[in-house]
């Protein structure tokens, strides 16, 4: 199985060679780069094939492997707004991931598919979602790039089953899930959602979360939160799951570096947690 950071773990403006070296540094094998806007550092939706190919091999100087491409840009442009405009904007984006991943030897690309909100109903969310990810994913067949639905705190897919009934709808080898262990846990167990979802996960988030908080401020440091993190393991052991495990944890103060060290660590614990 592999270990994996998101450059999301790193200081906002952190430069990509030290996003590469801090990570091979503190064991990592691998990195989960971003979509960001336009004069962010590394991939934005101006990011030539060239360009991509530069950043790829940096990535393997490193002794590190590119396997699945995210972004927030979808929290902008959501594929369920209310406004067609956004909804198209939304989808380029996707694209852009798609192609970036093809070109790049990434398999999965993470989407947000919506959010309900006082303006856009559940049920809107639901088919406009749908409705723009199936073109998508007709691009996603052609490239060989895996969507990944990623559960979030958006009011939406709020169980495994219907995480799994919409993924399903979409009728497409490349309809997966994105799971991310953390953001389950207020309202779920993760163990769960893993042997319900099974084969539909493409690839694992993961990050700690305090039920007690209830709320955004929640989310901690891996083994400092309430996951039941052999469990965890041995439901990922049961479905056969063995690609990329990516922490997604916010960076510390004080240092860049502190946060992958411990990360690591506290990684290899998990990984190793079901053979104890």
């Amino acid at each position: 199985m592999l270990k994996a950071l998101n450059q999301w773990c790193f200081p906002a403006g952190t430069s990509l060679e030290d996003v590469f070296s801090i990570s091979q540094e503190a064991g990592f094998t691998a990195v989960e780069l971003n979509l960001n806007d336009d004069g962010d550092v590394g991939l934005t939706m101006q990011t030539t094939d060239e360009e991509a190919l530069e950043i790829k091999a940096m990535a393997e100087s490193y002794g590190l492997k590119l396997r699945s491409l995210s972004t927030a840009l979808l929290w902008k442009y959501p594929l369920c707004a209310e406004d067609a405009e956004v909804r198209a904007k939304g989808s380029a984006v996707v694209q852009k991931q798609i192609e970036l991943a093809s070109v790049m030897g990434m398999d999965t690309i993470l989407v947000v598919p919506g959010a309900v909100t006082d303006a856009v109903p559940y049920d809107a969310c639901y088919e406009r979602s749908q409705e723009m990810l199936k073109p998508l994913l007709k691009i996603a067949e052609e490239k060989d790039v895996f969507i990944g639905i990623e559960n979030v705190w958006n009011k939406f897919l709020m169980s495994p089953l219907e995480l799994a009934r919409y993924v399903d709808e979409l009728d497409s080898p490349k309809a997966a899930v994105y799971f991310d262990v953390g953001n389950v846990l207020q309202f779920g167990f993760p163990e769960q959602w893993i042997r319900i979802l099974g084969s539909r996960i493409a690839k694992i988030h993961v990050k700690d979360f305090k039920t007690s908080t209830g709320n955004i401020t929640g989310f901690v440091s891996l083994l400092s939160g309430d996951v039941n993190w052999k469990a965890v393991a041995q439901a990922m052991k049961d479905i056969g799951y063995d690609d990329v495990l990516t922490a997604e944890l916010s960076p510390y103060a004080l240092s860049p570096k502190a946060l992958p060290e411990d990360t690591s660590r506290h990684m290899d614990y998990i990984m190793n947690s079901v053979n104890e």
